[in-house]
């Protein structure tokens, strides 16, 4: 059996502890756009056009549906497990009195995570929904900006979710723990 370079090098895996310590001694900067997935530091592509118009359309129609009801965090970390703190482009939080500024939001207290895709359709979709699923997050819904799509996906399990299904009408889609709460998304893609 021979060795090869990879055999000899190992990855480290940064724990969601050790990843806020590199932002509060400065090797990490608010300016450095990266988030921790499986104890990896990942690099998030630049945020185009579209993608801000899409986070900003959609965060807004939550924001004027559901008020008070949740808090509506936008591009904020939320702690997945001892070695995950991912930035979704859209969290739906249960309310909580402090707004989540001693804690970050866990997988109990997020009712929806949407995440807006230009660039990072793929790896969305095989790395953080995979990941969001296992976690127990209720639901997510992917923003596939290049194909004009959005897909809901539900019933989370410890491999992905079980449901992943194309919004065909955009006119009233809504969150499951917030059937009330249609939004008029037809404007979404342009």
């Amino acid at each position: 059996m021979s060795t090869t370079a990879e055999d000899l090098y190992h990855r480290y895996r940064f724990s969601v502890d050790e990843y806020l310590r590199m932002g509060e001694t400065g090797i990490l900067t608010e300016d450095d756009r990266v988030e921790l997935i499986d104890g990896e530091i990942v690099d998030m592509p630049p945020i185009g056009l579209p993608h801000s118009g899409a986070v900003n359309r959609v965060a807004n129609l939550f924001s004027r549906r559901l008020g008070e009801r949740v808090i509506l965090s936008i591009q904020n970390p939320v702690k997945i497990g001892d070695f995950s703190l991912p930035q979704p482009d859209i969290a739906l939080l249960r309310p909580r009195e402090d707004f989540y500024s001693t804690a970050y939001p866990a997988p109990d207290d997020i009712l929806l995570l949407v995440e807006v895709a230009e660039s990072s359709v793929r790896y969305d979709r095989e790395k953080k929904l995979p990941l969001y699923a296992a976690a127990g997050i209720l639901e997510s819904w992917l923003v596939d900006i290049p194909a004009g799509k959005l897909t809901l996906y539900r019933e989370p399990a410890a491999d992905g979710y079980r449901t992943a299904v194309e919004a065909t009408d955009l006119n009233g889609v809504a969150p499951a723990a917030l059937p009330d709460c249609a939004l008029d998304l037809r404007g979404l893609f342009g």
